[in-house]
């Protein structure tokens, strides 16, 4: 009878996968000996494995060439990072060696918009589109920026608020773009995203408000959809109503001619994933030049923003089983050395999944558990309840030491979870380690923070002058 973990995993997925293997009973993530990663630094642990963010990008280019070629499709691809997935200085200058351009979400992402220019891994061509809801200060320091020489610079209009304060404030001619109100998926709790002006009103307002302005040239039409690009008819069918707009657009106004259609690619988040990202591109594009020869109008050139596609696949969390509770007859609690809302604040805040896995012990029995959190708070766990499937790991000995990790975790968590602040009943931040690979394939590691210690805290909540 096989009631080992290795012999579950082996009866239900496909295993060994690309990224990982076992060796001596211990898992290895992206040729990462993790125990031995463990062993160096301590648990808990969060750490980057900062090649995997080079390897994306160049898969998405990829997917968009062949995509190109097989449809016969004439406009340019134009691949985006959005800032607002991971801001760190890490994950920035990596993804800037592959000569993409960035999206900002914010009035502080234009400061680090100078700072990387300051630092020499940014220059005055780079192209930078400005999306979100715009105060003045954002808008003034958009202004700012492209008179200091940054003219590849395109704010998206999300209201008419923000475009006022544009027409109030610009000086010299800039490129605008214009972000589509999609409709929300119908399990939503509103029909209309909050961002963005509504399909019906779009042409409308270029024609009042931008045509006859000549500092203001429309050149992007922002089209966005929440759940990300899914082969699902709600997204076909927004894509479609967004395709109507701008080809209306296009036969009034010749300077558009970018569409960036926003919302990302779907990660990885368990061993049973499946995702044909090569046909989803293939298919929009040809969408996109089946409704444009219908209007008889040019393809627009292509951009996406990939925020979490981008980086999320590079971030991992390990912590180790502390203490196993019995609750009752039912319930094991695997208490892990840390909170699950200071580490990985989506899993308890949208539910949101992570690619689970023990680090040893592959080859124990093994047992259902449900995972609890280090905090005095009932949410702070992470379980079937919460997700699609139950959680079995090897079963627990008191007398044997019992790692596990999150893989996958890399966009939005250490922002959310507030590095470098204070915490859900003050667990600390753990330590965070840089992973990389030297010219000739080896593994390099570097540790960018410390776990927070008592002092950063206080000091923090001002107990110390």
């Amino acid at each position: 009878m096989k009631t080992k973990y290795i012999d579950l995993v082996e009866q239900t997925f496909d295993w060994p996968q690309p990224e990982f293997r076992l060796e001596n009973d211990q898992l290895h993530w992206h040729d990462v000996p993790l125990l031995d990663l463990i062993e160096r630094y301590g648990s808990p642990l969060k750490f980057t494995y900062l090649p995997k963010i080079t390897e994306n990008i160049a898969s998405a280019r990829r997917w968009f060439h062949q995509a190109k070629e097989e449809v016969g499709y004439e406009g340019e691809y134009h691949y985006c990072y959005c800032t607002k997935s991971s801001h760190f200085r890490y994950v920035l200058e990596r993804v800037l060696e592959s000569k993409v351009h960035l999206e900002t979400s914010s009035a502080y992402d234009i400061d680090l918009i100078r700072r990387l220019g300051t630092l020499g891994k940014l220059n005055k061509s780079q192209r930078i589109i400005c999306n979100g809801f715009k105060k003045e200060e954002y808008v003034s320091k958009i202004i700012a920026l492209h008179a200091d020489g940054y003219k590849d610079i395109i704010p998206i209009i999300d209201n008419k608020y923000e475009f006022a304060a544009f027409q109030e404030l610009i000086q010299e001619p800039m490129n605008i773009g214009i972000r589509i109100a999609s409709e929300e998926e119908p399990k939503f709790e509103f029909y209309t995203s909050r961002l963005g002006i509504g399909y019906k009103d779009i042409v409308r307002f270029y024609k009042k408000s931008i045509h006859d302005d000549p500092r203001l040239k429309l050149k992007m039409l922002h089209f966005f959809i929440n759940s990300g690009i899914k082969d699902t008819s709600y997204y076909w069918n927004e894509l479609l109503k967004c395709l109507k707009v701008y080809c209306e657009l296009r036969e009034i106004c010749p300077t558009v001619d970018c569409l960036n259609i926003g919302g990302g690619f779907p990660i990885k988040n368990s061993l049973a994933y499946s995702f044909d990202y090569q046909y989803m591109v293939t298919e929009i594009l040809r969408q996109v030049k089946a409704s444009c020869e219908e209007a008889g109008v040019p393809v627009p050139h292509i951009y996406t923003e990939f925020g979490s596609y981008t980086v999320g696949e590079s971030g991992a969390a390990v912590y180790k089983i502390i203490y196993q509770k019995e609750q009752n007859d039912r319930e094991k609690w695997n208490m892990i050395d840390s909170s699950f809302m200071t580490t990985l604040p989506d899993s308890w805040a949208i539910s949101k999944r992570f690619l689970l896995l023990p680090i040893n012990n592959w080859k124990e029995n093994y047992e259902r558990v449900f995972l609890g959190g280090l905090t005095c708070d009932s949410d702070d766990y992470y379980n079937s309840e919460q997700h699609t499937n139950a959680i079995y790991m090897p079963k627990y000995y008191p007398d044997q030491d019992q790692y596990i990790g999150f893989f996958n975790t890399g966009a939005y968590q250490d922002t959310l979870g507030g590095f470098g602040g204070i915490h859900h009943c003050l667990i600390p931040q753990p330590k965070h380690v840089l992973i990389d690979k030297d010219p000739k394939g080896k593994l390099k590691y570097k540790l960018w923070s410390n776990e927070q210690k008592p002092k950063d805290v206080l000091e923090i909540l001002g107990y110390y002058d």
